[in-house]
Formats: structure tokens, C-alpha cells, sequence
């Protein structure tokens, strides 16, 4: 197997990415299936490919990713948040670029926990005076 050139990690909700690029023509491979037949939405299709597409690098590079977890929202941006990261690694001003764009930053937002005593993670029990 080629040795990576660039790595990157991606996370999103309870998403995990792990992204390899190698020198290529630009498929994109998740779990071993193609982009397109992975993510049928375009939209995801749009997020996954922006980090490359800010930098005009779509055709330079072959992007294989392992994605576990989360569902197709936060797979799909942890394959961005994942390929911005390993094409950081590329240049300063790919990184500067990258950044500015707000690729780089993890996007924290969780499903908050369920409290005891609770319906949901709030929502409490309907009040009944009688």
C-alpha cells in the first residue's frame, strides 16, 4: 500500500474520520466505497469536497477515508473537518486558507446528556396539580 502524505483526523458529534492523502487524480474513497455511492445527498458531497475545492487542489490529490460513528451529518463533516486537517499539513497559506474559512476548528456541538428524573436531557415530567 502507498505510503500517506498527508494524514488528518476529522471529528463531528460522535463522528470520527481518519483521512489519508496520496498524490492521485482526485477520487475520494470512504470505507472502501466511492463518494458518491457513500454520500447519495449532494449537500453532503458539497461539504466533503470543500476543503479541497477553497484550495483548488480537487484534481492533485486521492483522498481515502475510515469513518465510525455519528450519522450521515456528522460523517460528512467530520470527512471535511478530517481533509482540511490533513491539507494543512500541506503549506502555511493552505493552513492560513483553511482557517480563515473555519475548516479547522472542531465543531463541539454534542447531543447533551440525559439527566435522571428527566424525560430528555430537559424536558421534564408534565405537572399535574391533582
Amino acid at each position: 500500500m502507498a505510503e500517506a502524505l498527508y494524514i488528518g483526523t476529522g471529528r463531528r458529534k460522535t463522528a470520527v474520520a481518519r483521512v489519508r492523502l496520496l498524490p492521485g487524480e482526485g477520487t475520494i474513497t470512504v470505507n472502501g466505497r466511492d463518494v458518491d455511492e457513500y454520500f447519495p445527498r449532494p449537500a453532503y458531497r458539497t461539504v466533503v469536497r470543500s476543503p479541497l475545492e477553497l484550495l483548488g487542489s480537487a484534481g492533485r490529490y486521492e483522498v481515502i477515508a475510515k469513518i465510525e460513528g455519528g450519522g450521515p451529518t456528522g460523517q460528512a463533516e467530520a470527512l471535511r473537518h478530517g481533509i482540511a486537517r490533513a491539507l494543512a499539513e500541506e503549506s502555511q497559506e493552505a493552513r492560513s486558507e483553511l482557517k480563515a474559512a473555519g475548516m479547522l476548528t472542531r465543531d463541539s456541538r454534542a447531543v447533551e446528556r440525559k439527566k435522571y428524573g428527566l424525560k430528555k436531557a430537559r424536558k421534564r415530567p408534565q405537572f399535574s396539580k391533582r
